[in-house]
């Protein structure tokens, strides 16, 4: 029994097929983003209307269930949740978005410095913010509160300070491991003083991981910004912020008022997930190696 001969010319290698990269807006960028998008507007809208007036007690009787009239119910003190709510995504997405911009500037600043320059410079930087960072963030920020006393600035500060330190090491550890690449050596052989070399070339280079990273961080603010207030250090307990809104209604949850604390806890919840959705899908889109 003879076998037949191969014909190597005409026979064909079927590679196996490659896997398609995730597409730039992938779904879960899409949820993220219109989740934010509809927080950012109802923020927006808050400035100019509301159903009533979210700091008038006795719009409606106290702890009134969902009705036509206040789709969300009232409080202990019969005021609208819902217009309480709308002012008080205002007060949680503004702290966060500042909080998140001055720690993002202040640390890759301060990151993209320690990473390119090393030495005594990134040491002192280092030990610095090791030492910050030996306290929990929450408990860290609950002190600092403590001693500055509460108002919209000074949470802003605090969780500024908090925030930072991760993007500084997160811009040390990408600057320097590109400082020695051909890009960079060709800036600094064309006469580019060393700072130009950092912020011109490396820096915009290092951004893919740092942007992605925001998105966790906005997260965790968000929360914080709520333990706060939930804690009655953060805002005036007057303000209708979301951690503030849920301590007003936790005794009434054991008696059936249960809505004063579960739609401020809906729309943490909303907002947070919204924005590691987010986070999730700039990782994927920076990161090469999460796109197969």
């Amino acid at each position: 029994m003879t076998s037949r001969p191969i014909d190597i010319e005409s026979a064909a290698v079927v590679a196996p097929p490659r896997r398609r990269p995730r597409r730039r807006h992938s779904l879960t960028m899409k949820l993220g983003a219109g989740l934010l998008l509809f927080y950012a507007g109802v923020a927006v809208l808050s400035f100019f209307w509301t159903p009533h007036d979210p700091f008038m007690p006795g719009a409606g009787p106290s702890y009134s269930a969902p009705t036509w009239e206040f789709p969300l119910g009232t409080d202990r003190l019969g005021t609208d949740l819902l217009s309480r709510l709308m002012v008080g995504t205002r007060y949680d997405l503004g702290i966060c978005l500042a909080a998140v911009a001055i720690a993002l500037t202040i640390g890759t600043i301060l990151g993209t410095i320690a990473g390119y320059y090393g030495g005594a410079i990134d040491t002192a930087i280092m030990r610095m913010v090791e030492i910050f960072q030996a306290f929990p963030g929450l408990l860290f920020a609950m002190l600092i509160v403590q001693a500055v006393g509460a108002g919209v600035v000074n949470v802003i500060a605090v969780l500024s300070f908090v925030g930072m330190p991760d993007y500084l090491r997160l811009a040390r550890a990408e600057v320097r491991s590109r400082r020695e690449w051909q890009f960079a050596e060709a800036a600094r052989l064309v006469g580019n003083r060393p700072i130009a070399v950092a912020f011109k070339h490396l820096l915009p280079n290092s951004m893919g991981p740092l942007l992605a990273f925001t998105s966790v961080n906005a997260a965790f603010s968000v929360l914080i910004i709520a333990s706060l207030g939930f804690l009655g250090i953060g805002l005036s307990p007057d303000d209708p912020e979301w951690g503030n809104m849920i301590a007003r209604g936790q005794d009434g949850v054991m008696t059936g008022e249960w809505w004063v604390s579960m739609f401020p806890g809906i729309a943490i919840l909303g907002m947070t997930g919204a924005f590691y959705m987010l986070g999730d899908a700039l990782s994927d889109l920076f990161d090469p190696r999460r796109r197969t």
